[in-house]
């Protein structure tokens, strides 16, 4: 299993971090990719990759970007900070980086202007972008035009949107990532509906830990504090299984392949 996205710098982690890697390898996790939202957690990320043992390191990656959360907070020069950033082996991705139209912490206008910019630079840097989109995919489908969508790629983190949504991207050649959401009773009852209509070749799969806990999680073992960890991408997988009508080992087999393939890394 490959987690795209998961925010093991998140002060949930703080008291048990390497804990939480050890029971992620244990359950099968071959691969984390850290998500940066904003400058300093990208460099964190990247410093603690870069600090960790050879064995850990090797299993280990991260993005950096702005989330649309952090927009308006990002400061003068910004660009040119995030572009060295990027620039570090440890960086694989631009971003967190997209559109939130639900909470909108940043005024529209400051997150599309970001937004833009962070798409020209992975075309520059020809990396592949790491996509937030919540209640706003018209307009990130818009952006990602304008940009003629970068052609490392484009991961659609967390989607939670409807068909149309999803088809406009799927047309474009995004991947999919897919989070517990989906294992969600209520909330993730449209998304269980529209999972077959993703090539399996589109599908990525993701904890975005702590956050986004599955449902239908053991009640013992990881996570049974209420927090989501790595260790728990099973029970992600198991449900996408469920919904496809494949084997379990098929679909981890084929989104770590996926993951590998859209972040370049070797098998």
């Amino acid at each position: 299993m490959f987690d795209i996205g998961v925010n093991l710098l998140h002060p949930q982690f703080d008291a048990d971090r390497n804990a939480v890697l050890a029971r992620a390898w244990q359950a099968g996790v071959e691969h984390l990719v850290i998500t940066g939202t904003d400058l300093r957690g990208s460099a964190a990320a990247a410093d603690f990759i870069a600090a960790a043992p050879a064995p850990t390191a090797r299993r280990l990656s991260c993005t950096a970007g702005i989330h649309p959360h952090d927009a308006a907070a990002a400061p003068d020069g910004w660009l040119d900070e995030l572009k060295a950033l990027a620039g570090r082996p440890e960086v694989v991705a631009v971003g967190e980086t997209g559109l939130d139209f639900n909470r909108d912490f940043s005024p529209r206008p400051v997150q599309q202007a970001l937004f833009r910019a962070q798409l020209q630079l992975a075309a520059d840097l020809d990396l592949p972008v790491f996509v937030h989109d919540r209640d706003a995919g018209a307009t990130v489908a818009k952006c990602l035009d304008a940009c003629a969508s970068p052609a490392a790629g484009v991961v659609v983190h967390c989607f939670t949107g409807d068909r149309p949504t999803l088809h406009r991207y799927l047309e474009m050649g995004c991947y999919i990532g897919i989070t517990g959401w989906l294992c969600d009773r209520r909330r993730g009852e449209d998304l269980r509906g529209l999972v077959p209509e993703i090539p399996l070749d589109r599908l990525l799969v993701e904890t975005d830990a702590p956050f986004l806990k599955p449902q239908n999680a053991a009640k013992s073992g990881p996570g049974r504090s209420g927090r989501n960890e790595p260790a728990l991408l099973v029970w992600v997988i198991r449900q996408l299984a469920t919904c496809l009508g494949v084997a379990e080992e098929e679909l981890a087999a084929v989104t770590t392949a996926n993951a590998r393939r859209f972040f370049r890394l070797p098998d």
